[in-house]
């Protein structure tokens, strides 16, 4: 049965149950005070059991939502990925509360003044979870969310309407409704949701719909940290070792069927290097698919909507010239199937004119550019809007420092794709039209902290008063000391 064949209604959660829950959050963030150490432990800790003891619910959900979702593809993912950054929180979140001590204006500091930052929950954190990784990433922010001392109010997407009831059992299990809340329903109260006057509001999601979010929170001056996503692009170095870089890159390509925003979006080769890229990538998705349209490895697109998107992408290349190069092992025939499955398709030398070229692509649909010079690629890249992720392969360093300090992106893989974001000690985020704002470790902490400046001015009334009324001379003397190159 297909995911379209065995849909379920999902509840709409009113408005006024969303301002309820939101008044309930930030009445009880002001009770309870800031929130101690053990107590963001305790919740992460409680986030940490909900995905231990609940991972094979998570990926029969996912099955369902998707027609086909890898059960290993999700437990690395939506599980294991998600737990990392949960652990990295709880071993760190005591050093990250600690004050932060700053320099004093002198003379004031020598003369007994103190200026220390401290980092203060924000209270009440709004997310809206797209439908890609849709557990990964409701739980995962949470480590960040919690370490800070804050409490949140989910949006699950309505795509997945299994994986969004089974997030709100679950976080009613686990939490209390004034910790951890689940607001379900589809585009309007999406909307809705992104106008409530949360402290913070966190976005997953397409950047065609990231503007309307940001415009709503703006309504009650809401800070936004959007996560979004845009064309990734991979640069294939002369120095590359094509096999590893054709396997290195299709296994991201074809990981949840390439419905990643980090998913490599366009790969550009050296001239003449096409072909071999093109074999390597055949021979990699031969190893790791011998067959698709049953193999439960291979991940479905999740809807018909989708699925015709990408075949329109397909669609539109073959109308205007392009060579199309579908890798399907046992030739398969995908035109009979019970799920959404597309072969990853590679469509060479792609021109600018073609849909593929010019929008996210979100699926296993790879277009494969040649380029003259290093330099050419950097060009094309910066003609372009910035990057959530930039991948370089190769061996020569100034070429892959070239390219990294020549280019703007929200963040870098080389030698391999996507991985970057496992890193937990270093900040995930976009930048312009693939993002706003970042977390992961401790720059995900600040990020939903209010950095709060703390001055202790100096017993010494000369000091403290030097400025005060009525001037003379003296005070001229002083300006005159300070107003100076």
């Amino acid at each position: 049965m297909s995911a379209a064949e065995n849909m379920i209604d999902l509840p709409e959660t009113s408005e006024e149950e969303m301002r309820r829950l939101v008044a309930l959050q930030k009445k009880a963030h002001i009770a309870e005070g800031p929130m101690t150490a053990e107590r963001r432990i305790d919740l992460i800790d409680r986030t940490i059991a909900l995905l231990v003891e609940n991972g094979d619910k998570m990926v029969d959900a996912l099955v369902a939502d998707f027609g086909n979702r890898s059960p290993e593809g999700t437990l690395a993912t939506d599980v294991g990925g998600t737990l990392g950054a949960l652990k990295y929180a709880k071993h760190n979140v005591r050093k990250w509360m600690k004050p932060s001590k700053r320099s004093s204006m002198f003379p004031l500091g020598v003369l007994g003044a103190s200026t220390r930052v401290e980092y203060q929950p924000l209270g009440c954190v709004g997310n809206v979870v797209p439908w890609n990784f849709p557990f990964n990433l409701c739980f995962g922010p949470m480590s960040s969310i919690f370490a800070a001392g804050n409490r949140t109010i989910i949006k699950p997407s309505e795509y997945t309407v299994r994986s969004a009831l089974l997030t709100k059992e679950l976080c009613d299990k686990y939490f209390s409704e004034d910790e951890v809340a689940v607001v379900l329903g589809g585009p309007e109260t999406g909307a809705t949701f992104s106008r409530m006057p949360f402290d913070h509001l966190l976005f997953t999601g397409a950047t065609s719909i990231a503007s309307h979010v940001m415009r709503a929170a703006a309504e009650n001056l809401v800070p936004v940290t959007l996560e979004l996503g845009g064309k990734s692009p991979v640069i294939v170095s002369q120095s590359a070792d094509m096999t590893k870089t054709a396997a290195r890159v299709m296994t991201g390509k074809t990981l949840n069927a390439g419905q990643i925003c980090l998913a490599p979006d366009y790969v550009m080769v050296p001239e003449g290097k096409v072909d071999d890229f093109v074999a390597q990538a055949t021979k990699s998705v031969e190893t790791m698919f011998p067959t698709m349209k049953e193999n439960p490895d291979y991940t479905s697109v999740v809807n018909q909507r989708h699925y015709d998107r990408l075949q329109s992408y397909l669609d539109d290349a073959r109308a205007k010239g392009a060579k199309i190069v579908e890798i399907n092992p046992a030739n398969e025939d995908f035109s009979q199937q019970p799920h959404h499955k597309i072969p990853p398709t590679i469509i060479i030398e792609p021109t600018e004119d073609m849909k593929v070229m010019q929008e996210e692509i979100f699926g296993p649909i790879l277009p494969v550019k040649s380029y003259k010079s290093v330099d050419d690629a950097i060009g094309y890249v910066n003609d372009h809007d910035r990057p959530l992720g930039l991948y370089y392969f190769g061996d020569d360093r100034n070429e892959e420092n070239r390219v990294i300090n020549s280019t703007t992106s929200g963040g870098v893989a080389v030698n391999d794709v996507i991985t970057h974001i496992m890193q937990e000690d270093a900040p995930f985020g976009g930048v312009g039209p693939s993002g706003t704002g970042s977390y992961h470790g401790k720059e995900g902490f600040i990020n939903f902290s209010h950095a709060k400046t703390v001055f202790r001015q100096t017993p010494f009334e000369f000091a403290a008063g030097a400025l005060r009324p009525p001037y003379g001379e003296k005070t001229r003397k002083m300006l005159a000391g300070i107003i100076k190159k």
